[in-house]
């Protein structure tokens, strides 16, 4: 019986030749002057074309909106060039690969900004931790982003994804989830401003709209995904009230207004149903109500990738970690063969190894 996960499926134009994605993962090896997308980069996702769609590691829109070392970006020249060779290499091997657009926002450090503070919606300090060149180090309370500053960041945003399109990638995510810029500013508890951008569920969401709006002039919306996380909660300062899940329906739902390839949710944390305010089953709760192509992540195996695509609940699923230590991973799926643990002290360690050194499986098998 063929397995659900290994259907193709059609994302508008696009044609995945399964339905196992890549997730994006941070792995800081851009650690070069410019955090351009080098050669060890090309090797890594070249690798792991094997995927229906790879969704690359956010790369920052903007010099303001990196917060982690050694992650590449996506608005200089030499950014852009880097990133074709990957696209290139990519697309030789039969792979599709889309980009994710980021801004950390209050997740960042002075160290990255010539000690000037980050930006966010609100001055609310996430009490959590910025990977910068020292180390790990404490966030501080970043400064409220103006209005002028937030048209910007709009602007920011097109700009990336026209690069993007330059770059040869077949489409681009905006990443609105895990505590950074946009999430920020869904949040009544990491947003109180009192103006256009703050207040209201729709002012709240309001940027989100307005980056899909100036994207579509720079490409085609079916190009476009969008990533939320709904419940997260403990992690990077995010915190859930009652506002929280109403604000999220109402983002899906106003979503179905774009034609998007897709809308990329993560599942809730295990312990999702003791917290208040949590939606415990996101993909039950929201497969309902979007109505396009639906990518769900948050740490599946084989039997419930195969499940929540066969009880109708997702189309696709992103596998995170399993894609660091199996760059075959379809091809392990296909086989039903074990999977290599990964090593946790490479993620963020630059050089190959841990990154593109894990044998694929006839290697393993020799």
């Amino acid at each position: 019986m063929s397995q659900a996960l290994l259907n193709p499926i059609k994302l508008n134009d696009l044609e995945l030749k399964n339905r196992v994605i890549m997730a994006p993962m941070t792995r800081s090896r851009a650690d070069n002057e410019g955090n351009v997308p080098n050669e060890l980069m090309v090797t890594y996702y070249t690798q792991r074309a094997g995927a229906g769609l790879i969704i690359t590691e956010g790369a920052q829109i903007s010099k303001q909106a990196v917060g982690y070392i050694s992650t590449p970006g996506i608005h200089t020249s030499e950014q852009v060039a880097g990133w074709k060779k990957v696209t290139e290499a990519v697309h030789n091997e039969g792979g599709k690969i889309f980009i994710q657009l980021w801004h950390v926002g209050r997740m960042s450090h002075p160290d990255f900004h010539n000690g000037e503070l980050p930006v966010a919606p609100s001055a609310f300090n996430p009490n959590s931790q910025s990977y910068t060149p020292q180390g790990f180090k404490d966030t501080v309370t970043p400064r409220e982003m103006t209005i002028a500053e937030i048209k910007q960041t709009i602007q920011d945003y097109k700009n990336a994804a026209k690069n993007a399109m330059e770059a040869g990638f077949d489409g681009v995510e905006v990443h609105a989830s895990n505590g950074y810029l946009l999430h920020q500013f869904f949040a009544s508890t990491s947003n109180i401003r009192t103006d256009e951008y703050g207040g209201s569920i729709e002012n709240r969401a309001r940027i989100l709209f307005e980056i899909l709006e100036e994207i579509k002039e720079v490409m085609p919306i079916e190009k476009v995904g969008v990533r939320l996380n709904p419940s997260l909660f403990g992690t990077f300062g995010m915190t859930l009230n009652e506002d929280t899940i109403p604000t999220f329906d109402y983002i899906i739902e106003h979503l179905n207004k774009y034609n998007l390839a897709y809308l990329h949710l993560t599942e809730a944390p295990k312990n999702a149903s003791e917290m208040p305010h949590a939606e415990p089953n996101i993909a039950k709760r929201y497969r309902p109500m979007y109505k396009g192509n639906l990518i769900i992540n948050g740490g599946f195996t084989r039997e419930t990738g195969n499940d929540v695509i066969e009880n109708g609940d997702a189309d696709m699923v992103a596998f995170g970690v399993p894609f660091i230590s199996n760059p075959d991973l379809p091809e392990r799926f296909a086989k039903k063969a074990e999977l290599q643990k990964p090593d946790q002290n490479t993620f963020y360690s630059p050089g190959a190894k841990g990154y593109i050194d894990y044998p694929i499986l006839e290697e393993a098998q020799a």
